[in-house]
């Protein structure tokens, strides 16, 4: 079984990749640090895109580990955005069966913080298929 752990943390060696490793413990796995590549806006069209290359790796594992820091009361940018760009642009099917698991991370997070979260992630993984298996936090 293949993990990829996306850390939309720019930080690659912050508490989310700490967190992640705490919740792999000693399984193997990918990690994917968003602050390495382009992703431009939804509605933007550049030929360096990387989001392709991105998506590539999530279709090659058979489970799926979002990570994200807690910033000004909501995921990372870097995680809104790849959510926003593939509304429309990915085959709903493609993900289809994988397992996904959230590891949204901060200082003191309110209930509303986590349950916004929660929400966006479960959504995400259904609308694409996935196995949503819940979310893990400090």
């Amino acid at each position: 079984m293949s993990i990829l752990f996306i850390n939309g943390s720019p930080n690659k060696n912050g508490n989310t990749v700490r967190l992640t490793k705490k919740f792999l413990k000693d399984q193997e796995f990918k990690t994917l640090n968003l602050v390495d590549y382009k992703i431009y806006s939804y509605g933007q069209n550049f030929e360096d895109d990387q989001l392709d290359e991105v998506i590539e790796q999530m279709k090659k594992a058979d489970t799926i580990v979002i990570g994200s820091p807690l910033y000004w009361h909501s995921m990372s940018g870097a995680i809104r955005n790849i959510l926003d760009r593939f509304y429309g642009y990915v085959d709903e099917s493609l993900l289809q069966g994988k397992d996904m698991y959230f590891v949204f991370q901060g200082y003191a997070p309110t209930k509303e913080q986590l349950a916004a979260g929660e929400y966006t992630m479960s959504r995400f993984a259904k609308l694409y298929g996935m196995n949503y298996k819940g979310m893990i936090t400090e």
